[in-house]
C-alpha cells in the first residue's frame, strides 16, 4: 500500500487512463465534442463584436437579418454537443466503475490468506462503492470540465490578443498568477482528503466494533471507554475536515478577489481605448464578455480541481487493492484424487517475524484415512496446523508432503479439490439451500446428488418440511436456520464434495438433544476412510480417534490413542480429566 500512497499525480492519471484505453473511441468522441463546445463557447464573444458594429453603428439591414439566424443555430448546436458529450461521458464512468469493481474484486479472491488478518468486509465495502464511483464520476468530470475550459480560455486569450494585446497581456498575467495559486492550494487540499479518508476508517471501526461487541461493552462497564473513543475519533475527523476546509474555502476568494481586481484595470483601459478609437464599442463589449466567461471558466477550472483530488485520493485506495500481490501458485503437479497420506518435516511456523512462535520442529506422519484428534492448551498450533495443509499459510521452514509430494508443488487448485473442511465457524451465504451445499465447482452436481449428501448429513429431514424445500433462502449467514441446521448443511456440502483429506475444526455448538444427535451421526458418517484431522473438543472424538496428538506451546508432547495417553497419567491424562 505504501507504494501506491507514494504515486504522484502523473502517475495516478496514467494508470486510471490504461482502463480507459478499450474505449478509446467512445473517450475520443466525448474529446471531440468537448472541443466543439470550447470552440464554440470561444466564438460567442468573436460574434458579439460584429453584431453590435453593423447593427447598433452601422444600421446594416442584412446583418440585423442574419445573425439572429447564427445566433439560434450556435445554441442549437451548442445543445446537441453537450447532450451528446455528457451521454458519452456517463457511458464511460459507468463503465469503468464496473471495470474497477471486477479488477478489485477479482484481486480480492485471489489475495494470501493472510491479507485478511485483521481487515473488515467494512472497508472493501466502501471502497467498492462510493469511492469507486467517486473516482469514476468525479474524476471525469473533472477530466472533462478542465479539457473543455482551458481549450475556452485559450480560445478567448487568442481573441483577446487580436483585439487588444495589451489588455491580453495583462489578463494572461493574471491568468498565470491564479493558475500557479490553485496548484499550490490544491497540494494542500489533497493532503488533507488523504488524512480526513484514514480518519473516517478508524472512526467507522470505532462503530461497528462497539455494536457488535455491545454485549461485552455492557457487561464490562465500556460504555463510557467506547464513547470516549468515539469521540476521539470524531474529533480527529472534526480536525481534519476544518483543514480541508481551510484549504477549500480560502482558493475560491482568492481566484475571485484575482479576477475582480484584473476585471476592474482591463475594464479602465479598455474605456481609455475606447476613448482614443483604439477599439470599436463592438470591440469593447466582446472584449468585456471575453473576460467574464474566461473567469467563468476559470472559476470551472478551480472546482475541476476539487473533484480531481477527491477522485485521486480514492483512486489511491483502489490501486493499493489492485497493486496488491496476488496468492502464490508455483505447483505443476495436478492430483485427481490423492491417497491422503501427509508427512510434516521439521515444519516450523511463526508470525510476526519469530515474535510469535506457533510451531517448532513439528515432524508427523499421517496415514491415509487415519483419524486424528489434535488436542492441547494451545489454540495457534491447533490452527496453524490446519491452514498449513490447504496452504492457507506457507510453514516458515520445513516442508509438508501429501502423498509424497510436496505441497509446494502441486498446483492449490488441485490441492485444494482434496480437501474438506468442516469449521465450527459455520459459513453459509445468502442463497438457496441447494446453492450453498452444491456450493462453488460442486454447482454442476445433479438434484440427486445434492439430496443424497443432504440425506448422509440429516439435513433431509428439516428440508422437505420447508414450504420451498430445497430452494428456501437462508439469509445472510443462514439466520433464518437454527445453528445445529446451518451445521448439518455445512457438513452435506462435504459429503457433495466427498474430499479424500477432511479437516474439522470441532464446534461445541448448544443444541438440543436431537440436534447433537444428527450432527454427531453426520460427522461420524464424514469421517469413514477419510483422512481425518479434528481440533477436538468432544469427549466421543478423542475416543474415537485412531491418535490423539496432544499439542502444547508450540510442539508435540504427547501421542498415541485415547487408553494410551490415559495410562501415561501425562498431560493427556490431565487435560482429560480437567475437562471431563
Amino acid at each position: 500500500m505504501s507504494n501506491t500512497q507514494t504515486m504522484t499525480n502523473h502517475q495516478l492519471y496514467l494508470r486510471l487512463m490504461d482502463y480507459v484505453a478499450p474505449y478509446r473511441l467512445v473517450f475520443s468522441l466525448v474529446l471531440l465534442g468537448v472541443i466543439l463546445m470550447a470552440i464554440i463557447d470561444s466564438i460567442l464573444p468573436v460574434l458579439i463584436k460584429p453584431m453590435l458594429d453593423s447593427i447598433f453603428v452601422s444600421k446594416n439591414q442584412d446583418s440585423m437579418q442574419l445573425i439572429p439566424l447564427i445566433f439560434m443555430a450556435f445554441f442549437v448546436v451548442r445543445s446537441l454537443v453537450s447532450y451528446i458529450s455528457s451521454y458519452g461521458r456517463n457511458w464511460i464512468s459507468n463503465t469503468l466503475t464496473v471495470d474497477l469493481q471486477t479488477a478489485m474484486f477479482d484481486k480480492l479472491l485471489i489475495l494470501p490468506t493472510h491479507y485478511y488478518v485483521g481487515q473488515t468486509s467494512d472497508r472493501f465495502n466502501s471502497i467498492l462503492t462510493s469511492e469507486v464511483t467517486q473516482v469514476t464520476q468525479d474524476g471525469a468530470r473533472a477530466v472533462i470540465t478542465s479539457i473543455k475550459n482551458t481549450l475556452t480560455i485559450i480560445g478567448l486569450l487568442v481573441w483577446m490578443l487580436y483585439l487588444s494585446w495589451e489588455l491580453s497581456l495583462l489578463a494572461l498575467m493574471i491568468t498565470s498568477i491564479v493558475v500557479l495559486s490553485m496548484q499550490v492550494i490544491c497540494g494542500q487540499s489533497q493532503d488533507a482528503d488523504w488524512e480526513t479518508h484514514q480518519a473516517i476508517e478508524s472512526f467507522t471501526q470505532v462503530i461497528r466494533e462497539s455494536i457488535e461487541n455491545y454485549k461485552v461493552v455492557a457487561l464490562n462497564g465500556g460504555r463510557r471507554y467506547e464513547a470516549n473513543r468515539f469521540q476521539d475519533e470524531a474529533d480527529q475527523i472534526r480536525r481534519f475536515n476544518m483543514k480541508h476546509v481551510r484549504a477549500n474555502i480560502f482558493k475560491i476568494p482568492l481566484v475571485q478577489i484575482v479576477i475582480g481586481i484584473a476585471l476592474s484595470a482591463i475594464l479602465y483601459l479598455a474605456i481609455q481605448q475606447t476613448f482614443t478609437d483604439e477599439m470599436t464599442i463592438g470591440g469593447f463589449v466582446s472584449f468585456i464578455v471575453s473576460m467574464l466567461i474566461l473567469s467563468l471558466s476559470l472559476k470551472q477550472l478551480v472546482n475541476a480541481n476539487k473533484f480531481l483530488q477527491r477522485s485521486l485520493t480514492a483512486a489511491k485506495n483502489i490501486f493499493s487493492i489492485i497493486n496488491l500481490e496476488a496468492e502464490t501458485d508455483i505447483g505443476t503437479i495436478v492430483i485427481d484424487r490423492a491417497q491422503g497420506e501427509l508427512q510434516f518435516e521439521q515444519v516450523a511456523f511463526y508470525y510476526d517475524f519469530k515474535e510469535n512462535t506457533v510451531l517448532k520442529d513439528f515432524s508427523l506422519t499421517i496415514k491415509p484415512r487415519e483419524i486424528i484428534a489434535l488436542v492441547g492448551s494451545s489454540d495457534d498450533t491447533k490452527n496453524a496446523l490446519v491452514n498449513l495443509i490447504p496452504r492457507f499459510f506457507q510453514p516458515t521452514h520445513g516442508k509438508i508432503l501429501l502423498d509424497g509430494h510436496d505441497l509446494t508443488t502441486i498446483k492449490l487448485d488441485s490441492l485444494r479439490s482434496n480437501i474438506g473442511l468442516v469449521s465450527q465457524e459455520i459459513t453459509l451465504f445468502n442463497d438457496s439451500i441447494a446453492a450453498n451445499i452444491a456450493y462453488g465447482e460442486m454447482g454442476r452436481s445433479t438434484e440427486g446428488e445434492i439430496i443424497a449428501a443432504a440425506r448422509a448429513a440429516h439435513a433431509i429431514e428439516f428440508i422437505r418440511e420447508m414450504p420451498q424445500g430445497m430452494q428456501t433462502q437462508v439469509g445472510k449467514h443462514g439466520v433464518k436456520l437454527s445453528r445445529g441446521q446451518c451445521q448439518r448443511i455445512a457438513i452435506a456440502r462435504a459429503f457433495l464434495k466427498n474430499p479424500p483429506i477432511l479437516i474439522l475444526d470441532e464446534a461445541v455448538p448448544i443444541l438440543d438433544s436431537e440436534s447433537e444427535h444428527y450432527t454427531q451421526e453426520a460427522l461420524d458418517n464424514l469421517m469413514q476412510n477419510r483422512t481425518t484431522i479434528i481440533i477436538a473438543r468432544r469427549r466421543t472424538t478423542v475416543e474415537k480417534a485412531d491418535r490423539v496428538i496432544v499439542l502444547e506451546q508450540d510442539h508435540i508432547t504427547e501421542i498415541g490413542n485415547h487408553q494410551e495417553l490415559l495410562s501415561k497419567k501425562g498431560v493427556y491424562s490431565e487435560l482429560y480429566l480437567f475437562h471431563h
